[in-house]
């Protein structure tokens, strides 16, 4: 018996936003099925789908449930599935289309930004081997309750690679509106240089630290299960980026592999903390009980009995918490709860600096000669991270890619 190997594609919704371009995926799914491959898509919402759905829901209410919320968002991505699974039939294929739901991808009870807990990959298997290409609508699962619970952003690319992981797929293509990953954002600097490859843990950091190419999630999927991830246009047959766990001398670009930059950042900072054991530990669990994302935290010494403890989180995430800290200042003691917004976060990532000591001094140089001021540092082995102001960010992108000779 032939055994025919699986590739798993995701197309996100620049992909799919008209008929035409659902025509065009659905030559694509169809080519390389020819080409004797066993085919699992994974669909995003056409176009601006889900921000039509969102506005829809607000001028219903200002401040829906979110199980609703879920509920409601779930469908873009099921029209998707179900167009596209008609463009493949019109084309002579066997198609078959599954929400999240359908094709066992079970999640935890956390509406809106739900973690896929397990995919029971039967039904998928099932239909491989009844000659179907499976156009599976990502983004959404199901929880122990039987509701629909959505992932998040870059939900899709989450279902993608774990939909790969789960049948031992032997690639997962990342279908998107650019050529591949580039060494930081195209539109900041135009002639950055592409990368060929990267590693899982370059990958994540970028992820993380706001390249919006593949999301953080989907990239921790691969690295936990060793799928490898080509992140290419849906609009070229160009070669991509090659995410894996290895990345040779040959295609590493050099120390560093790319800048990052995230303008969806606030600081907020609980003034006059007593200097005690035990209260950043209560902080910080306030703050995760709300699923609230921390990034860089300073703790500073006001006074002898006190400190200021600073931390930054997604725009939307710090009102929460300026919300969820002013509860329980009194119980911890601190003075105020303080929101800082018109910030960005630039960070540079390379596993090179591992073993060059001059980096952070090459960064803060170059920053200090472009006159752009350095609010708070975050590192770690392959990157360092800085917040400046917003209006400051893509000048410092621009400096650091000349700096860390990124362009072409």
């Amino acid at each position: 018996m032939i055994l025919l190997s699986i590739i798993v594609q995701k197309y996100g919704g620049s992909s799919l936003a008209d008929t035409e371009k659902i025509m065009r995926v659905a030559n694509r799914i169809v080519s390389t099925k020819k080409e004797g491959n066993q085919v699992v898509a994974i669909v995003s919402a056409m176009g601006k789908t889900t921000d039509n759905l969102i506005k829809l829901a607000k001028e219903i209410n200002e401040n829906p449930s979110k199980r609703e919320m879920d509920q409601l968002l779930a469908t873009g991505e099921q029209i998707s599935m179900s167009l596209l699974a008609m463009a493949i039939d019109n084309l002579g294929e066997k198609a078959l289309s599954l929400s999240g739901p359908q094709a066992g991808i079970k999640t935890d009870s956390t509406h809106s930004k739900a973690m896929i807990t397990e995919i029971v990959s039967d039904r998928l298997l099932d239909e491989l081997k009844n000659d179907n290409i499976i156009i599976v609508a990502g983004f959404q699962g199901v929880t122990e309750n039987h509701d629909i619970a959505t992932l998040g952003r870059g939900g899709s690319d989450t279902s993608a690679v774990s939909i790969a992981a789960a049948l031992n797929a032997d690639l997962c293509e990342i279908f998107t509106d650019v050529d591949g990953v580039y060494a930081c954002d195209p539109r900041i600097v135009s002639n950055i240089k592409k990368l060929s490859a990267v590693s899982y843990d370059e990958m994540l950091e970028l992820a993380n630290l706001g390249a919006k190419v593949l999301h953080s999630r989907s990239v921790e999927v691969g690295k936990s299960h060793n799928v490898t991830i080509h992140v290419r246009s849906s609009f070229n047959h160009n070669i991509g980026t090659v995410v894996k766990k290895e990345v040779s001398s040959m295609e590493h670009n050099g120390v560093i592999t790319g800048i990052a930059h995230d303008f969806n950042i606030a600081k907020v900072v609980v003034f006059g903390v007593p200097d005690k054991p035990g209260v950043a530990a209560r902080i910080f669990k306030e703050l995760a009980l709300a699923n609230i994302g921390i990034q860089m935290i300073v703790q500073s010494a006001q006074t002898e009995n006190q400190n200021d403890i600073a931390f930054t989180c997604s725009l939307d995430d710090a009102r929460e918490a300026k919300a969820i800290l002013e509860k329980i200042s009194n119980d911890v003691g601190a003075r105020e709860v303080v929101i800082t917004e018109n910030l960005a976060k630039v960070s540079i990532v390379g596993a090179g600096m591992m073993t060059h000591s001059n980096i952070a001094s090459r960064m803060f140089g170059t920053l200090g000669k472009a006159g752009i001021n350095i609010d708070m540092i975050s590192t770690s082995e392959i990157t360092i991270s800085v917040i400046v102001d917003s209006d400051q960010c893509e000048k410092a992108v621009r400096e650091l890619a000349e700096e860390f000779d990124l362009i072409d």
